[in-house]
């Protein structure tokens, strides 16, 4: 799904608002409601109140009162299904741009070495496909012959063509994406129907979006409280007869107003957007290009307090780069500057072309030109040495520059008729101790020094963190380099812990520790060696780029191979918790108001409306026009305040770096006395707008 595609859906879009209003009507299938208990309580309520209204106008009466209350009751319902609907329109909307590009390719499947063309439909695991430039992949699976470049725009929104190659971690290729060089054998892994494409397009639907276990005790404490207040304003209808004879009037605890005072009571703000919030939150994962596979891991990612990052291209750049020349003694460092520079002039590697950029930034070594005749001599594992010949020129003898591993320059100068110099070595475990990589240099016979090449760490990465420290979670740096650089690395990127020549085997059983200590870990990784670990994880997440087999491990697949994006997927988790965390507090308080609204209404026998002095005179505090309006004032706002809420909703609460304790905090602060104060106003408000308009008596 390219990424201008996700970006361009605005909060609510006129068009799925239009198909979230559609579907909200849909969802009054008793089927539905049956699967959220606190709305299921509104939509029987607004049935029984509807029953009554018509019972009323078979029997020659009719209550206006009654068919409002019955009105906006199913409001509630539709605009607690609307919430849901929106958010499931929004991920249906990206599906669809899903399901656009997914098109029925013919494969060239191979029968030994002859090819067969079938439709894709037709492959299943295990068979091999031929795939050239301009080919369609016909489904997922695995590079087992050539290799080639290949488009995945259309998956990660990315144009820059990325390369497969068979017999490493950059193997997996995904079903809809295109070769556009070279030719390449693929093993299907997957059947129709089966494919990263079709779980992609099934995850964003919400399709197979399961309750996930924070919804599912979250949800039981809510009925909880509405089995609570079901039963206490049941009791309230004897304490009404009390009163009726006790005062000699009539009481106002009729069938609709004790159906109103339950609606207004059990907690139907949050239950109304409890689905949204959750579906809303894997939406927003994806917009971050990460595939969440499952509402859980979302949630899992939230409650996160253990990340174990790998250190190459996440917490460092992953390149190498020269950061200063080191001479010995009696050597200038422009001398040394200016060989290391001669020496890399043909070297194409990230290390090579850095050197350059030092030696021109640092001793304004540029605009060189090089005589006929150089040679340049290309660095091989085998040799480890690399650098270049000058030929003889205007009376200059010719040079031999050469940098690489301090051994092979070593036996280098030696062959040259030079001694190599005690005090390199020395330099150079110096260098190694400080988790930095010596090389070095030497012109003929004549050591130099040394360059020195470090893994720099990415800007920023130690401030981030510092947030996750604040928010309790423990960082844990792994990397195959020997404990001394590892150790260096860590301090300098400021990671609370770190694992040093981390094999596969290593990683899983540091991962069971941290969970056996009652720890939820997450962990990112590509390669086949990562399954175990990713599988194991509370959170794995499989990098696009890897192999099937850590995708298949992972529950969260990240569409750009971006390894710091772990980083995000644990702030997208706790986004979520926070955004259910504080719509719950909001929703609990408001009920404060409601209580005050009604209550007293239900027992204008024993005081007056108009302010007269009684036994719940007290209660009064809103000072309603009349008992009437205080019930249906208080009803439309449950209702209206379920629409107010959606954006939130959906956009989630501002993320903050912060601990639990801190975020209960500004919940209790912000949504707790925001729920007492907002309803008491806004029900006041509507029940002058009430009056004046002449809806209630």
């Amino acid at each position: 799904m390219k990424t201008a595609d996700k970006k361009k859906l605005s909060l609510l879009e006129p068009r799925l608002v239009r198909r979230a209003v559609r579907d909200a009507f849909l969802k009054l299938d008793p089927r539905v409601q049956i699967k959220n208990p606190v709305m299921l309580v509104v939509f029987i309520s607004a049935i029984w109140l509807s029953l009554i209204v018509l019972m009323d106008l078979i029997r020659g009466g009719f209550s206006s009162f009654n068919f409002q209350i019955a009105v906006w009751l199913w409001f509630t319902v539709l605009f607690s299904n609307f919430a849901t609907a929106i958010a499931e329109g929004r991920g249906k909307a990206q599906a669809e741009t899903l399901r656009a590009m997914r098109k029925d390719t013919m494969a060239r499947r191979l029968s030994g070495k002859t090819e067969q063309r079938v439709s894709a439909a037709e492959l299943k695991a295990g068979d091999l496909v031929v795939c050239e430039a301009g080919d369609v992949i016909p489904g997922d699976g695995d590079v087992v012959e050539g290799i080639a470049s290949v488009d995945e725009s259309a998956i990660t929104g990315e144009s820059a063509p990325v390369v497969r190659e068979s017999g490493g971690d950059r193997s997996a290729v995904t079903g809809g994406t295109r070769v556009l060089s070279d030719r390449i054998v693929v093993r299907i892994t997957a059947a129709a129907g089966n494919s990263f494409l079709d779980r992609m397009i099934s995850m964003v639907e919400g399709a197979k979006r399961q309750i996930t276990p924070n919804e599912q005790a979250l949800s039981i404490l809510l009925l909880s409280l509405t089995v609570i207040f079901i039963f206490a304003v049941a009791t309230l209808k004897g304490f009404s007869i009390y009163s009726e004879h006790a005062s000699g009037s009539n009481s106002f605890a009729t069938i609709p107003v004790l159906l109103s005072l339950i609606v207004c009571l059990i907690p139907t703000t949050i239950g109304g957007l409890l689905s949204a919030i959750g579906i809303s939150g894997m939406d927003r994962m994806l917009r971050k290009n990460v595939l969440a596979l499952s509402g859980k891991a979302v949630e899992a990612a939230g409650d996160i307090d253990v990340l174990l990052l790998d250190k190459t291209g996440t917490i460092t750049l992953g390149n190498r780069m020269a950061t200063a020349f080191l001479p010995v003694s009696g050597v200038p460092v422009d001398r040394l500057a200016d060989a290391a520079q001669l020496a890399s002039f043909s070297d194409e590697t990230p290390e090579g072309r850095s050197i350059v950029v030092l030696a021109k930034d640092k001793y304004q070594l540029r605009g060189r030109e090089l005589p006929p005749g150089t040679r340049f001599l290309a660095f091989s594992a085998k040799t480890r040495i690399s650098g270049v010949d000058l030929p003889e020129q205007a009376g200059k003898p010719g040079r031999s520059v050469r940098k690489g591993a301090i051994e092979a320059v070593h036996d280098f100068v030696v062959s040259a008729g030079g001694k190599f110099p005690e005090e390199l070595r020395a330099l150079s475990a110096e260098v190694a101790r400080a988790g930095a990589t010596p090389l070095a240099v030497c012109d003929g016979p004549d050591a130099l020094g040394l360059i020195v090449l470090k893994d720099v760490v990415k800007g920023g990465i130690r401030e981030r963190f510092a947030e996750l420290r604040r928010m309790g979670i423990r960082t844990v740096m792994i990397t195959g380099d020997n404990p001394l650089t590892a150790a260096s690395i860590a301090a300098e990127a400021g990671v609370d812990d770190f694992l040093a020549e981390a094999a596969p085997e290593v990683k899983l059983a540091r991962i069971r520790e941290e969970q056996a200590g009652g720890h939820l870990v997450a962990m990112i990784g590509d390669g086949t060696n990562d399954a175990p670990a990713l599988a194991q994880s509370d959170v794995g997440v499989a990098m696009n780029t890897g192999t099937q087999a850590a995708r298949e491990a992972g529950n969260m697949v990240d569409l750009d191979s971006n390894p710091t994006k772990l980083i995000e997927v644990v702030e997208t988790g706790k986004q979520l918790l926070m955004t259910r965390g504080a719509l719950t507090t909001f929703s609990i308080a408001n009920d404060v108001s409601k209580y005050f609204a009604i209550l007293p209404a239900m027992f204008a026998g024993l005081y007056a409306a108009s302010g007269s002095s009684g036994p719940l005179s007290g209660l009064n505090l809103m000072r309603l026009h009349s008992p009437e309006s205080a019930v249906l004032s208080a009803v439309i706002f449950n209702a209206l305040i379920i629409v107010a809420l959606i954006p939130l909703a959906l956009r989630g609460v501002r993320y903050r770096p912060l601990g639990a304790s801190a975020i209960l905090r500004k919940n209790l602060l912000i949504y707790g006395l925001g729920g007492l104060a907002i309803p008491f106003l806004a029900i006041k408000l509507i029940d002058l707008l009430l009056a004046a308009m002449g809806l209630v008596r």
